[in-house]
């Protein structure tokens, strides 16, 4: 399985950007995926994950503000993010994993697959 990355950029404070992963591979519809975002000096940490039946998942700092979703017909996992703030400044990851347990969503260590990254850049 790979993963491609896209849609990082730079924007403003209170923009918004979507960010897309495309996927290769089969059973995409029964994967987890998830997002990920790691900022200069910090650890990478969980933002938002969609599991096999639709069901989503999103860490406290960036629910209400972003929208995981994904294309079965396409193979594709999207970030929609909206309110950006100066502290989403990251490099987002896509990832993926066809076994992760619900508790395990916010482990990176966990997801079996990973995307290269594309840098969103929040200005204030």
């Amino acid at each position: 399985v790979q993963l491609q990355a896209s849609g990082g950029g730079l924007v403003q404070a209170g923009d918004s950007l979507r960010l897309s992963c495309a996927t290769s591979g089969r059973s995409f519809s029964s994967y987890v995926w998830g997002w990920f975002r790691q900022a200069p000096g910090k650890e990478r940490e969980f933002v938002a994950a969609i599991r096999g039946g639709g069901s989503t998942i999103y860490a406290d700092s960036v629910k209400g503000r972003f929208t995981i979703s994904r294309s079965n017909a396409n193979k594709m996992v999207y970030l929609q993010m909206t309110g950006l703030r100066p502290e989403d400044t990251a490099v987002y990851y896509c990832a993926g994993d066809p076994r992760i347990i619900l508790s395990s969503v916010y482990t990176a260590a966990r997801y079996e697959y990973w995307g290269q990254g594309t840098l969103v850049t929040v200005s204030s």
